[in-house]
C-alpha cells in the first residue's frame, strides 16, 4: 500500500489529463516517489466524438451548482473509466477533471469530475481537486505541470536552464533552474500562462470549416498575419501582468472578432501568430534566458507555429520528442507524478508556479469504499 505521507520508494502511478482543447482523454503510467521519475509506463488515449465535444463544450464556463451538468460529468466520468480501466499496475490515480472555469481571484476554479466515483470504479485511490488549496492560499491554482518539469529536468541531466512550454488550448511557460535541489526553492521555477495557444485556432476552424484543428498548419500556411490584429491583440492588459499569472480558456474570447473580417486562411495564420507573440511576450520575464526551449501538447505539431517560435526566439526550440519524451502524455504524466507527491505530503505548488503565498501540497484523496 502507497504510504500517506513521508519518504517512501516508488510506485507506479496513473495520471489522465482532459484539456481545454476538448479532444479526449491522455492516461499515462509513471514509476515516481514523488520527487525523482524513474521510468515511464503505458501510455493511452480516449478521443471524444464530435457529439460529445459538443456536451463538453456547452457546459464551458459554468460552475459548480449549475443544474444542467449532469450529462457533462457523467461524459467525464465514463471517458476515463474507460481509458482508466485499461491499465494495470498502478498503486495510485492522479484524476484532474475537465477545467470548466478559472477565475482565481473570483469565483476560484471548476475542474469537473468526482474522483470518489473514479475511486470506486478502478478500486484504487484517486487523487483529485489539485487547484482548490492553491487558490484559498491566495495562489492562481495554475500551471501545475513545473514540478513534474522540473523533475524531467533532473533526469535529462541538464545543468543550464531550460524551458518547458506547452502549447494546448492555453499556452503555459516553464522556466526551470535544475542547479537547484528541489522544486520549491526560491529561484527554481518560474511558471504560467504565456496566452491562447491552440483554442482560439480550434474554435475558428470548428466554427468556419467544421473541422477540429488546422491539421499540419495548412491552412496558416496558405495565409498572412494581419499586423493590426495582432498589435490590438498584444494591447491586452494580461500581457503587461507580472507571472505568476494564469487564464481561463475564453479570457481572450473577442478574439475571434479580432479576425472576424479576414478569409479563412489569413484568419488562422494571424490566430497562429498571435499564439507564438504571446510566448515571445513571455520569455521576457524569464529571469534569465534558457538554453532550450522543449514544446509539448499539440502546438508543436503545428510546423507554421513552430518555426514562427524558431524565428522569433535565441534559443533552441525543439519538441520534447527530441530528448525522449512523448509530447502528447506529458500533462497526464505530470497529475501521475503529482497524485504520489499528494499522497506522500510534498509540495505541488509554490510561489514561483502559482504566486500562492508557500509552497502547498493540494488534492484529494478518495478511496474505494470496501
Amino acid at each position: 500500500m502507497l504510504k500517506a505521507t513521508g519518504a517512501g520508494g516508488p510506485v507506479w502511478a496513473l495520471g489522465a489529463m482532459s484539456g481545454t482543447s476538448l479532444d479526449g482523454v491522455d492516461a499515462a503510467m509513471v514509476l515516481t516517489d514523488g520527487e525523482v521519475i524513474l521510468d515511464f509506463g503505458e501510455t493511452g488515449y480516449r478521443r471524444y466524438s464530435s457529439g460529445e465535444e459538443a456536451v463538453l463544450r456547452a457546459a464551458l464556463g459554468k460552475w459548480p451548482g449549475a443544474n444542467d451538468l449532469g450529462a457533462a460529468q457523467d461524459l467525464v466520468e465514463a471517458a476515463h473509466i474507460e481509458v482508466l480501466s485499461r491499465f494495470s499496475g498502478a498503486e495510485i490515480v492522479g484524476f484532474h477533471g475537465q477545467t470548466l472555469a478559472h477565475e482565481p481571484r473570483g469565483r476560484g476554479t471548476h475542474q469537473l469530475g468526482d474522483g470518489s466515483a473514479l475511486a470506486q470504479a478502478l478500486g484504487l485511490p484517486v487523487v483529485w481537486d489539485f487547484r482548490s488549496a492553491d487558490i484559498r492560499f491566495g495562489g492562481e491554482g495554475a500551471p501545475l505541470a513545473p514540478f513534474f518539469h522540473f523533475a524531467l529536468a533532473k533526469r535529462m541531466g541538464a545543468e543550464r536552464p531550460i524551458a518547458f512550454l506547452n502549447l494546448g488550448g492555453v499556452g503555459n511557460l516553464t522556466w526551470v533552474d535544475p542547479a537547484k535541489a528541489k522544486p520549491d526553492e526560491s529561484g527554481a521555477l518560474l511558471a504560467f500562462d504565456t496566452g491562447p495557444a491552440n483554442a482560439p485556432i480550434n474554435d475558428l476552424m470548428t466554427a468556419r470549416r467544421g473541422l477540429p484543428f488546422d491539421e499540419d498548419g495548412r491552412l496558416a500556411l496558405q495565409g498572412e498575419v494581419a499586423q493590426g490584429a495582432l498589435e490590438l491583440f498584444l494591447d491586452e492588459p494580461y500581457f503587461r501582468k507580472m507571472p505568476p499569472k494564469s487564464l481561463d480558456r475564453d479570457e481572450f474570447a473577442d478574439l475571434l472578432g479580432l479576425v472576424a473580417e479576414l478569409g479563412d486562411a489569413d484568419a488562422v495564420a494571424t490566430l497562429t501568430g498571435m499564439g507564438a507573440a504571446a510566448v515571445l511576450q513571455a520569455m521576457e520575464h524569464c529571469p534569465q534566458p534558457p538554453e532550450r526551449l522543449l514544446v509539448c501538447g499539440g502546438g508543436r505539431k503545428n510546423p507554421v507555429m513552430m518555426a514562427m517560435l524558431r524565428a522569433a526566439l535565441d534559443c533552441v526550440v525543439d519538441p520534447v520528442e527530441a530528448v525522449g519524451l512523448d509530447g502528447d502524455m506529458l500533462e497526464a504524466q505530470a497529475f501521475a507524478h503529482l497524485a504520489v507527491r499528494v499522497a506522500r505530503g510534498l509540495p505541488t505548488s509554490c510561489p514561483g508556479t502559482t504566486g500562492v503565498a508557500a509552497a502547498v501540497s493540494g488534492g484529494t484523496i478518495s478511496r474505494p469504499r470496501a
